[in-house]
């Protein structure tokens, strides 16, 4: 598929700091850069707004999307379906922006089958320890899910290798000093 604009897919185990980073690097307001909004199943954590942070839909609502041929990708990541919508994504690559997809491994590998000019941005912890330590203190997972992402995590860590990119997130300002410099040599207009 031809587009005018660039792909970026970024991804990392849960705790890495994925919305953090994010977060972070769009308070800079860079131009033409949008975050793609994925849907998911789950419930919203705190401070977590629907629409901004994710569209939390239902089961239902969302494979009603699957089936209308409505997702660039989606996957079931612990309990919960998280997805890709497809036209936000294939309206800014067509007007020419950079659109960044927060998405689990397992997604960013069907990306690359779909947009094969997509490039990756894999952002990881300094340690496993301080990334059990982060999911701990979200204080949003009990002892057995925190354990079930750790072992989903070490798993992740090894398709890191699939990804141009990578990030460590031990200083969350040199994180996002490192998320711009990428974009930047990607689009030369941030």
């Amino acid at each position: 598929m031809a587009d005018k604009g660039t792909l970026i897919v970024f991804s990392g185990p849960s705790g890495a700091g994925k919305d953090t980073v994010l977060e972070e690097f769009f308070k800079r307001k860079p131009q033409g850069v949008w975050k793609s909004i994925s849907n998911t199943t789950r419930a919203p954590r705190d401070g977590e707004t629907d629409g901004i942070d994710y569209n939390f839909i239902t089961v239902d609502d969302f494979f009603n999307v699957v089936d209308n041929n409505g997702m660039v990708e989606y996957t079931k990541y612990g309990l919960n379906y998280y997805g890709t919508p497809k036209a936000p994504v294939d309206e800014h690559l067509a007007n020419g922006d950079t659109i960044i997809l927060k998405i689990e491994v397992e997604g960013a590998g069907n990306i690359k089958k779909l947009y094969p000019d997509a490039v990756g941005v894999f952002i990881m912890p300094p340690s496993l320890e301080v990334l059990e330590n982060r999911l701990r203190r979200r204080g949003s997972e009990n002892d057995e899910d925190v354990q079930r992402r750790m072992n989903i995590a070490r798993n992740e860590l090894t398709f890191k290798d699939n990804y141009e990119y990578h990030i460590v997130n031990d200083e969350l300002e040199q994180a996002v000093n490192d998320l711009c410099d990428i974009v930047k040599a990607l689009q030369n207009n941030f």
